[in-house]
C-alpha cells in the first residue's frame, strides 16, 4: 500500500527519474530489496552528500554541476542525509525511511530545505506534515505493505492474505493451496499458478506446479511488495503477479520481542453442513446428508520471537526470527470418504536469519537463510453419520512433511558514484513427504460406495479400513538454484542497466502408485444400462453382461509413475530509464528468455533457446510539473516457463488405466465379487507406461507461454490529504502450452500422408489454438513431421482476455488515521483459464483437461473461473488515543460463473472417454456464464489494539474478528450434472467450498 507524501518542484523531476532508474541492480520489481535516495542541492562547488544509517553503513556521493545527486542500491532502513561542503557538514536531514523499490527525495534547496522535510515517493513514512505527492517516474503497478501496517491491519498471517489488499488480486475459487496450506490467489484474471514468489531477491516459487512458494515468518517481514503489472525488463517468469517479501535486518541498536497468538475453538462459528443438492445416490448413507461439517473443530496457537543487533559494531549485524504454529482440530468428512472422521495436528516451524557485513563503505555482503515447513499427523476414526457421533479408531493418519529451506548470498559493490554491480546466488530445497501412519497392504482401496447395488449390500454401503489410495516416494521433493548478475550505469539523462537471470529447477522422485495390490475399485451406476458406458474407448453397455441390467458396474483403476526431471531457465536484459524532459520519462527495456526442459533420462524435450524477445516500454507524464497529476502507461510482453509437472507426465512413461466389470456380489470388505469383464484396460490419454522418444514429446518448434499487457492510468492529488486515481489494464494471452491427447487424430493424419507409425505417445505438448506439427517415428525408425492445422485438431483459437478499470481513493496516515478504498470493474473471458482448471479442481499445471481433445473444448468460450466483475476493498486504521487503535478490512465481490458440465451432446455420449466433463448440460451446450453466477461475497474483519503507556507502548494486546457477520456463502459448486449418461449426479450444485466461518484471534506481544 503506497502512501503519498510531499509534492516535488518541477526542477527536481529529472533527479527523481534518474534515481528511480538507478535502482537497476536492486530492482524495481520482483527481486527488489533496496531503495534509493536522491535530491537537489544549491550547488556552489565542492559539495558532497553523506548518507548514513544506524548500522554503520556510510556512502558519500558527489553533486553534479546541475546540483543533483543519486545514491542507489541502499539497504532498507532509516538514514541521516548530510550535505557537506569542502568536508564540513552544513545541513542534515534525519529519520529518512526507505521503502523497497522506491526513491526518496532528500533535497537541500527550495521549500524542502526550508521545511526540513523529506519526500519518500511511493512510501509510507512521512517526515513532518508533508503533503501527499505522486511518484511521477513509476510506470509499474504495485502495492507495498510495511511491517508497521501488518501489525495494525486485521489480516490472516500469510503472504497471500497481504497480497489480497492489492486491487485485482482475488482468492482462487477452487481452494488450491500452497504446500503449507495457504490459499492461492489470482492476479488480473490469470491462473493461480502463474505468479512468482520472492524472498530477499530469491525466487521461491514452487517449480513443480507453481503452487505458491516459501514465505517468511509473519513477524520477520519488513516490507511486502505486490506487483500487479508493468514489470521491468529485469524480471520475468510470471504473467500473473508477484509477491516479493523483504526480511528485517539487524543494526547497531539491539531489538528483541515475542508474541503469542491464539485462535480458540470456542470462538469459531460452526461450519455449514453439506447436503446433496440434486437428489440422493442409490445407496445413501444418511439420506440427503453429504458432509456434516458442523462437527468440524479447529484451534490454532502461534508463538514467535525475534532478536537483532550488532556482532561487530558498524560492521557485522544479525537478525533472527522464529515462529511456531500449531493447528489442531477434527474434520468430519463426506459420507463416501475413506477417512470418515479425522483428528489432526499440523506443526509449522518457520525461521528467518540474516547477516549483513559492511565490508567497506563501497562493498556489502548479505547472507539470508529461511525455512517454511509444515508437519502433519493424526488419527482416523469411524463415524456414524445418522447418529452423528464418532466411532472406533481405524488407524493412524498419514505423516506429512512439506516445505523447505533456502540460503542466499548477495554482494553489492558501489564501484563508482555512477557504476553499481550486484551478484546473487541462492539455493532452495523442499520436501513433499507423505507416508501412511499405519498401512495394511492386504486391503484394497474402495471408492464410490454410495453407487453400490443396494440389493447386494443389504441397503448399507460397504467399505473397509483401507484409507490409503496412493503411495508416494518418501524422498519426493524439489530443488531450485538462482543466479543473478546486474550492472547499472548512470550516464547523463540515462540510467542503463544490463544483467543475467538464470534459474535451474529440479523435481525429484515425483509420482505415485496405487496402494494394496496395485489397483483400486470404484463403483458406478447409470440410469441407462442399455447405452455404452464410454463409447469413445469402446466400453459397452452394462446390460449386455450378466448382473448389468440394473446399470451397476465397477471399474478397476491402475496408476503408477516415479520420475525425476529438471529444467534450465536463462535470461538476459538491457534497460534504459531516459528522462526526455523535465516532465516526460521513458522506460525502454528488452528481455530475452530461454527455457530448456529435460525428461527423466536427462534428454531435452523442449529447447526454447532461440531469442524470445520481451519488450517493456513505459512512460510517465508529469502534467502540471509539480507532481500533483501524473498520466502513465506501460506496454510489455511476459514469458512464462512451463512448470516441471508436464515433464513428469507427457515426457515420461506413466500408467493410468481403467478396466470395467459387472458384479454379482459385494464382499464384507467392499470389494466386488462375481465379476464379469466388460472391457480390456482402457486409457483416455493412452497412458500405458511406454516412455516416449524425447523428439516426439512436443509439437515441432513449440513456443513458450507469453502474454501482452497494456496499462494506461492517472494519479492525482485532491487537496492536502487525499490522493485518487484510475487505471485501465488489458491482458491478452498470446500463447500457451498444454497437453493434447487425441492421439487417433494424429495417427489418422499420419496414415493419410502414407506413414506407417510404429507407436504413439500418451499425450503431446502443444501450443493450443494454432497449427502444430507432430514428430512421429515410423516403423522403419524415421522421424517424420505430421502437420495439423488448428481446424484439423478441432479447436478454436486460444483466447484469454482480461480488461479492468481500477479506481482508488486514499487518505495517507496523518498521525490519526489511514484509509484506502479500491473499486475494480473487470472481465476475464475466453476459452481457457490458463495452466489449471479450477472448475474441475485440476491444479496440475499445464496438464488439465483443457485442450486434450476437440470435444472437451467445445462451448468453452465465456467468463472464466477467476472472473469477478465487481470488487470493492476498503481497509484502514484509526488511532483513538495514544493507547487505543481500531482497524478494519472490508471486501465485497461479485460471484464467479456457475458451471454445468455433463456428457457430450444431445445423446449424452462419451466420444473421448472424459465422462461427465464436457460443456453440455442436460444435452444442451453449456458455456461458462450461461447458468448465472455464484452469490456476492461480503467479508468484514475488525481489530482493536491496546498499547498501555505504563509499558512505554512496548506491550500490546490485540483482538481480531474475521468474517464478523459469519457469512458462509458458496465459493465453489460441484459442476458435474451427470454421473453417467442420462443419470443425474446427486452432488451437482452442492457447495463443496464456502467462505470460512467467523473466528477470533487474540494476541499479546512485547517489542523492545
Amino acid at each position: 500500500m503506497i502512501e503519498a507524501t510531499q509534492r516535488l518542484p518541477s526542477t527536481r523531476i529529472l533527479v527523481l527519474a534518474l534515481a528511480i532508474g538507478s535502482m537497476a541492480s536492486g530492482g524495481a520489481f520482483a527481486q527488489s530489496t533496496t531503495g534509493t535516495i536522491f535530491g537537489q542541492v544549491a550547488a556552489s562547488g565542492g559539495e558532497t552528500v553523506l548518507i548514513e544509517n544506524a548500522n554503520g553503513f556510510k556512502r558519500e556521493v558527489g553533486v553534479d554541476e546541475r546540483g543533483r545527486y543519486v545514491a542507489s542500491q541502499l539497504p532498507l532502513g532509516t538514514y541521516t542525509v548530510s550535505l557537506r561542503r569542502n568536508g564540513q557538514t552544513v545541513d542534515a536531514r534525519k529519520q529518512i525511511a526507505l521503502q523497497v523499490g522506491a526513491g526518496t527525495d532528500v533535497s537541500f534547496t527550495g521549500g524542502a530545505a526550508a521545511g526540513k522535510q523529506a519526500t519518500n515517493l511511493g512510501a509510507v513514512t512521512v517526515v513532518g506534515n508533508a503533503l501527499p505527492a505522486i511518484d511521477v517516474t513509476s510506470v509499474d503497478s504495485r502495492t507495498v505493505i510495511t511491517a508497521e501496517q501488518l501489525a495494525k491491519l486485521p489480516l490472516a498471517r500469510s503472504a497471500e492474505a497481504v497480497a489480497m489488499l492489492a486491487p485485482g488480486v482475488n482468492r482462487n475459487s477452487a481452494n488450491f493451496t500452497t504446500a503449507t496450506g495457504k490459499p492461492l490467489v489470482s492476479f488480473g484474471g490469470s491462473a493461480a499458478t502463474e505468479n512468482a514468489y520472492y524472498i530477499n531477491g530469491f525466487n521461491t516459487t514452487d517449480p513443480l506446479n507453481g503452487h505458491g512458494g516459501i514465505t517468511l515468518p509473519y513477524g520477520a517481514i519488513d516490507q511486502q511488495e505486490v506487483y500487479t503489472g508493468g514489470y521491468s525488463a529485469q524480471y520475468g517468469r510470471s504473467d500473473g503477479g508477484v509477491i516479493n517479501q523483504v526480511g528485517k535486518r539487524g543494526s547497531n541498536a539491539w531489538h528483541y520481542g515475542a508474541q503469542v497468538l491464539w485462535e480458540p475453538a470456542f470462538a469459531r462459528s460452526d461450519y455449514t453442513d453439506l447436503y446433496y443438492a440434486n437428489g440422493t445416490p442409490v445407496s445413501p448413507v444418511a439420506g440427503r446428508l453429504y458432509d456434516p461439517k458442523s462437527g468440524n473443530k479447529l484451534w490454532t496457537t502461534t508463538v514467535s520471537a525475534y532478536a537483532g543487533g550488532p556482532l561487530v559494531e558498524d560492521k557485522l549485524f544479525f537478525f533472527l526470527a522464529g515462529e511456531f504454529e500449531r493447528q489442531q482440530g477434527a474434520n468430519v468428512n463426506a459420507v463416501d470418504n475413506s477417512k470418515p472422521d479425522q483428528a489432526y495436528r499440523y506443526d509449522s516451524p518457520r525461521w528467518y536469519g540474516k547477516l549483513d557485513w559492511n565490508i567497506s563503505d563501497n562493498h556489502i555482503l548479505e547472507l539470508t537463510g529461511a525455512s517454511d515447513k509444515r508437519n502433519g499427523s493424526g488419527s482416523v476414526y469411524d463415524y456414524d453419520y445418522n447418529a452423528r457421533r464418532q466411532g472406533d479408531l481405524i488407524n493412524a493418519d498419514d505423516n506429512t512433511k512439506v516445505g523447505g529451506d533456502l540460503y542466499v548470498a548477495k554482494y553489492t559493490g558501489y564501484l563508482t558514484d555512477d557504476l553499481t554491480l550486484s551478484a546473487m546466488y541462492g539455493q532452495m530445497k523442499t520436501r513433499d513427504y507423505d507416508v501412511p501412519g499405519s498401512y495394511d497392504g492386504s486391503l484394497t482401496y474402495v471408492s464410490g460406495i454410495t453407487n453400490q447395488n443396494p440389493a447386494l449390500n443389504g441397503g448399507a454401503p460397504r467399505g473397509n479400513n483401507q484409507t490409503v489410495s496412493t503411495l508416494y516416494d518418501p524422498a519426493r521433493g524439489n530443488k531450485t538454484t538462482n543466479t543473478r548478475l546486474d550492472i547499472s550505469y548512470h550516464l547523463g539523462d540515462h540510467m542503463i542497466s544490463v544483467g543475467i537471470d538464470n534459474q535451474r529447477s529440479e523435481a525429484l522422485n515425483q509420482g505415485n502408485r496405487n496402494s494394496g495390490p496395485g489397483y483400486t475399485w470404484q463403483y458406478g451406476h447409470t440410469n441407462t444400462p442399455n447405452l455404452p458406458l464410454v463409447s469413445g474407448l469402446g466400453v459397452p453397455a452394462p446390460a449386455d453382461f450378466p448382473n448389468g441390467q440394473g446399470g451397476y458396474y465397477v471399474q478397476r483403476n491402475v496408476a503408477n509413475n516415479a520420475v525425476s526431471v529438471r529444467s534450465m531457465q536463462r535470461a538476459q536484459y538491457v534497460e534504459d530509464k531516459w528522462q526526455v524532459s523535465d516532465r516526460w520519462l521513458l522506460s525502454l527495456g528488452l528481455r530475452n528468455d530461454q527455457f530448456t526442459d529435460y525428461n527423466p533420462n536427462g534428454q531435452a524435450f523442449i529447447t526454447q533457446t532461440k531469442p524470445q524477445w520481451a519488450p517493456r516500454l513505459g512512460f510517465s507524464w508529469d502534467v502540471n510539473g509539480d507532481s500533483s497529476f501524473k498520466v502513465y502507461g506501460n506496454v510489455g510482453r511476459y514469458y512464462l516457463s512451463m512448470p516441471l509437472n508436464p515433464a513428469t507426465g507427457a515426457a515420461a512413461g506413466y500408467v493410468s488405466t481403467q478396466q470395467y466389470y459387472t458384479y454379482g456380489g459385494i464382499a464384507a470388505d467392499g470389494t466386488p465379487t462375481g465379476l464379469t469383464v466388460m472391457s480390456n484396460p482402457v486409457s483416455a490419454n493412452n497412458s500405458f507406461g511406454v516412455p516416449p522418444d524425447p523428439r516426439t514429446v512436443t509439437g515441432n518448434g513449440i513456443k513458450a507461454e507469453n502474454q501482452d499487457e497494456f496499462i494506461l492510468g492517472f494519479t492525482r492529488t485532491a487537496g492536502p490529504e487525499w490522493v485518487y486515481g484510475a487505471k485501465l489494464t488489458k491482458r491478452i494471452l498470446r500463447n500457451a502450452i498444454d497437453d493434447f491427447c487425441d492421439i487417433q487424430r494424429v495417427l489418422d493424419k499420419a496414415q493419410s500422408l502414407g506413414y506407417d507409425i510404429a507407436s504413439s505417445n500418451s499425450c503431446y505438448l502443444i501450443n493450443p489454438g494454432r497449427a502444430n506439427t507432430f514428430n512421429l517415428v515410423t516403423s522403419d525408425g524415421r522421424l517424420v513431421g505430421v502437420p495439423m492445422s488448428n481446424a484439423e485438431l478441432g479447436f478454436d483459437r486460444l483466447k484469454r482476455r482480461y480488461y479492468s478499470l481500477e479506481t482508488f481513493l486514499e487518505h495517507p496516515f496523518d498521525g490519526t488515521w489511514y484509509g484506502k478504498l479500491d473499486y475494480v470493474f473487470s472481465r476475464s473471458y475466453g476459452n481457457t483459464e490458463g495452466q489449471v482448471r479450477s472448475d474441475l479442481l485440476q491444479g496440475g499445471a499445464s496438464a488439465s483437461e483443457d485442450w486434450d481433445n476437440y470435444a472437451i473444448m467445445q462451448n468453452t468460450n465465456g467468463p472464466q473461473n477467476n472472473d469477478h466483475t465487481h470488487v470493492v476493498k476498503l481497509y484502514g486504521y484509526y488511532q483513538l488515543s495514544q493507547e487505543w487503535q481500531v482497524s478494519g478490512n472490508l471486501s465485497v465481490q461479485s460471484g464467479n460463473p456457475r458451471i454445468c458440465l455433463g456428457y457430450y451432446g444431445p445423446d449424452h455420449t462419451d466420444p473421448v472417454g472424459y465422462g461427465n466433463a464436457y460443456h453440455f448440460c442436460n444435452g444442451e451446450p453449456s458455456s461458462p456464464g450461461s447458468h448465472g453466477r455464484l452469490p456476492w461475497l461480503h467479508q468484514l474483519d475488525l481489530g482493536v489494539t491496546y498499547r498501555p503507556l505504563f509499558a512505554a507502548k512496548r506491550l500490546a494486546f490485540n483482538a481480531n474478528v474475521f468474517n464478523v457477520f459469519n457469512e458462509q456463502r458458496p465459493i465453489f459448486l460441484q459442476p458435474n450434472s451427470e454421473q453417467a449418461p442420462y443419470s443425474p449426479n446427486p452432488l451437482f450444485g452442492t457447495a463443496l467450498y464456502r467462505e470460512e466461518p467467523r473466528y477470533v484471534r487474540l494476541s499479546v506481544s512485547y517489542d523492545y
